[in-house]
């Protein structure tokens, strides 16, 4: 992978099926543990053909070996954390994709580093009608914990300086386009 190279984000649920597209993610680099991508009000379109454009730019964090992913939304307000339990991702490089399973639980922290776990009523609603196993609903339950562990902690995906370098990478790539 090359920094600056463009992907497209594939988010799929447990069933297999896409679900959730996103246009567009620059790779800005990685570490042992993830892949980071940026981009900037880019299409998102759902499975039932709905789309909307995001409003702001992002810096997306793609786990290799956890299950969550974490996107930084650098909004006039300050950042905003909309995270993910997913699987670890899958970077398809022959179709230049991103690729993940979403299971419904997510993390959104604010500005002011109070947090809120949205969708649970999805994650029961899925895990009774995908039939998730015992296993899968110990490791989603597992990593949300790990999730807010982090965040507590001060990881680097959620330390401002390493997203605004993040966000200076980006925007600079598409200056030298």
């Amino acid at each position: 992978m090359k920094v600056g190279e463009k992907y497209i984000i594939h988010g799929y649920k447990h069933n297999g099926k896409l679900y959730k597209t996103w246009d567009e993610a620059v790779f800005l680099g990685e570490t042992d543990a993830y892949y980071v991508f940026g981009n900037n009000k880019t299409e998102v379109t759902k499975r039932y053909g709905k789309s909307w454009h995001t409003k702001e730019s992002a810096v997306m964090f793609y786990f290799k070996n956890e299950w969550f992913n974490v996107i930084a939304q650098l909004k006039k307000s300050g950042i905003f954390y909309y995270c993910n339990i997913a699987t670890p991702v899958i970077i398809d490089e022959k179709g230049k994709a991103i690729k993940f399973i979403d299971y419904d639980l997510d993390l959104r922290i604010f500005p002011d580093n109070t947090y809120k776990v949205l969708d649970k009523a999805e994650y029961e609603y899925h895990k009774r009608k995908m039939h998730y196993s015992d296993d899968l609903n110990m490791i989603i339950n597992y990593e949300l914990k790990e999730l807010i562990n982090r965040f507590n902690n001060n990881d680097d995906v959620f330390n401002s300086d390493v997203i605004k370098k993040y966000n200076d990478i980006y925007f600079n790539l598409l200056k030298n386009e």
